[in-house]
């Protein structure tokens, strides 16, 4: 996935100016930054979701396989299914069962399947979000009963069941005690190589252990947001090339 000078405004407000960054297929990438410099804005803007808030404006490209994803003739339906989003809060249907949950997708894409194909679809996406073992004796029960971190994971399961070729992650792990973070993070670990994942965290040892690629991003005062500097995870960390980058992963300021 390719981001082209992203330029995005809410209003007359510019909050990104020719943002580029291209994601890698089947790798992990981390948004880092202080917060109000444009991540999430970003990455809303990589599945078509910035266009839902009446005030916002949008210049520049966002290819997937090389097709602009806002080019006239792409259905915003086609691009939501390739690319999935995980937000900061869990947000599974609440009243609706852990295996509803996970198959909801495949109705809301239109996708037709039996219930032997749901089965086997319902325990890969359990599996691949490292809540199997948890919840495979009790698919019919109602998936808000999950703890919070459980709940992620489900959500993490629906986005997976419909085969995204990018899953954009949120700060999906904010909310969660440590033991749920640490099965988030397996869970990221497990879709290397098969799914280009997309992490905005203000957390940088989740940035480090996770990543293979960061970006760094900044807004000064009344300015919008640009990326500093991106690049291989361990040469951001150990050895970047701007000043700001070090002190902001040394935790000198944000």
């Amino acid at each position: 996935m390719v981001a082209d000078s992203i330029t995005a405004w809410f209003g007359t407000r510019k909050v990104l100016d020719r943002v580029s960054l291209t994601m890698r297929k089947g790798e992990v990438t981390a948004l880092i930054g202080p917060s109000g410099c444009g991540k999430s804005t970003f990455l809303r803007i990589l599945n078509r979701m910035h266009e839902l808030v009446p005030s916002a404006a949008l210049a520049g490209e966002v290819r997937l396989d090389g097709s602009n994803i806002y080019a006239a003739d792409q259905r915003i339906t086609a691009a939501r299914r390739s690319i999935g989003m995980i937000f900061q809060k869990p947000n599974p249907f609440p009243a609706m069962s852990i295996y509803d949950n996970v198959v909801s997708g495949l109705k809301l894409s239109g996708i037709g399947s039996t219930r032997e194909i749901r089965d086997v679809l319902v325990e890969d996406s359990l599996r691949k979000a490292s809540l199997w073992d948890e919840v495979k004796d009790r698919l019919d029960q109602p998936g808000g009963g999950l703890s919070g971190g459980q709940q992620q994971r489900l959500c993490i399961a629906r986005s997976l069941a419909v085969s995204p070729r990018v899953l954009l992650m949120d700060e999906p792990c904010s909310a969660l005690d440590p033991t749920s973070t640490r099965r988030v993070e397996e869970t990221i670990e497990q879709l290397k190589g098969s799914t280009t994942v997309v992490i905005v965290t203000h957390n940088m040892q989740q940035a480090n252990r996770v990543s293979d690629d960061c970006a760094f991003f900044l807004a000064a005062q009344n300015t919008p947001g640009v990326i500093v500097e991106h690049g291989a995870t361990e040469a951001m960390f150990d050895r970047p090339r701007d000043q700001r980058t070090s002190d902001y992963v040394n935790g000198r300021f944000g």
